[in-house]
């Protein structure tokens, strides 16, 4: 019971309206893409849908939830219903709960 209220909750949150079953889509910020501590333990990935995946070691989806930026700062929702927050400095990087987390380049990009 408590969870699927923190899901419903998620999903107000997001801008998802009954009728249409689409969440808003926070596309308006530079940052979306993989962010990795230098050890490459910790990796988010900021999906430009406002929801995000963090692995940490061997766990692949260790946690997931919605994230949203207003200018540099970043806060994330966890789906477990656990809140935590980080800066952006630069266009590449990030400090999220004491961690210094670099921009991951994809394949082709310099």
């Amino acid at each position: 019971m408590r969870r699927a209220f923190a899901i419903l909750l998620t999903g107000t949150l997001l801008g998802q309206s009954a009728e249409a079953g689409e969440p808003a889509m926070q596309t308006n910020h530079p940052y979306a893409g993989m962010w990795v501590t230098e050890d490459g333990r910790v990796r988010h990935e900021l999906l430009p849908g406002g929801r995000y995946v963090e692995a940490r070691g061997r766990r692949e989806r260790a946690y997931e939830g919605r994230y949203e930026v207003t200018r540099t700062h970043i806060e994330y929702w966890d789906d477990t219903g656990f809140t935590a927050d980080g800066d952006f400095v630069d266009l590449n990087t990030l400090h999220h709960g004491g961690m210094v987390l670099r921009r991951r380049q994809g394949a082709g990009e310099n």
